[in-house]
């Protein structure tokens, strides 16, 4: 009987869907709760709690579906994968969130880094306030935040396709 074998694209298109829908739908709900902007545990815990699922996810399916063997290279190409797509799904949704949906969104995360800033240090300047605040619209653009959030995202999968890959790996057994 022969394995039958699951491709790396096939797994990465299905869960890299699923991974950018989900994510969406996470930023919707924060999002209609208020917490959008605070940015803390909540916001950053749920993202990776549904990326490493997803990821871990798409890895058992592909390894199920190739006779219970998963290589380490397999594992990274295919978390990767599932990371790319949704991420870029998920930049699409923060590309149109950010310019349509609350285009004031950058402008009220800086005032609310700015309300922290003074919190912690009731001793800052108007200059340094406004140093602050020319650094931050530097990189607050649309373009920068989606560059650097692909960049990280990228990075995170990595990481978890890799622990996950070290873990559920499996080559087939050698005949000598």
């Amino acid at each position: 009987m022969e394995n039958q074998t699951t491709s790396t694209k096939q797994i990465a298109l299905t869960y890299g869907l699923i991974l950018g829908f989900v994510s969406i739908a996470f930023a919707v709900v924060l999002y209609a709760m208020g917490k959008h902007l605070d940015g803390g545990s909540l916001n950053t815990i749920g993202s990776l709690v549904i990326t490493i699922g997803i990821i871990v996810f798409g890895l058992r399916t592909f390894k199920i579906g190739n006779g219970g063997f998963l290589s380490l290279s397999e594992a990274l190409k295919t978390g990767l994968a599932i990371v790319l797509i949704g991420t870029i799904i998920s930049l699409l949704y923060t590309y149109v969130f950010m310019t349509y949906i609350e285009p004031n969104f950058m402008s009220q995360v800086m005032e609310l880094q700015q309300q922290k800033a003074l919190e912690a240090n009731p001793n800052l300047t108007d200059e340094q306030l406004e140093a602050m605040e020319t650094i931050t619209k530097k990189f607050s653009s649309p373009m920068i935040i989606m560059a650097v959030g692909l960049v990280w995202s990228l990075f995170i999968g990595f990481v978890i396709s890799l622990i996950a890959g070290l873990i559920m790996k499996k080559a087939p057994e050698q005949d000598y």
